[in-house]
């Protein structure tokens, strides 16, 4: 991939091609909008999984509950928000994830952003 076609290091773009390339993953996401669905993914998440027809990335990205490896799969973060929910993982779990701190870390960040002083 060429800086153009990714100009922000370290960021995964969600572009057209990320939405072909996450679509049974989104699809899936979108599904746990249903509680029949939810309570399906949760007695069986291979077959679910299986189901939507994942491939090996987005499944074990699944798996793993690897946020950062959900969006390289194509997964827009929108939808990956409704699994994450399923999970009991909030916004301040994904954010860790996403830059690689402990959720405390992460929180005591945020308080202390929260702490500097305005510019303009």
């Amino acid at each position: 991939m060429s800086q153009q076609d990714n100009p922000i290091y370290g960021t995964t773009l969600f572009n057209g091609n990320q939405a072909m390339k996450g679509y049974a993953l989104n699809r899936m996401c979108f599904s746990f909008n249903e509680e029949a669905s939810r309570q399906r993914f949760h007695a069986d998440e291979e077959s679910y999984m299986r189901s939507y027809r994942l491939n090996e990335e987005q499944a074990e990205a699944v798996r793993t509950r690897n946020v950062l490896a959900l969006i390289a799969a194509g997964g827009n973060i929108y939808y990956l928000a409704k699994f994450a929910g399923i999970l009991g993982l909030d916004v301040q779990d994904l954010g860790a994830q996403q830059t690689g701190m402990t959720k405390d870390a992460f929180k005591a960040r945020l308080l202390e952003q929260a702490r500097q002083p305005e510019t303009v």
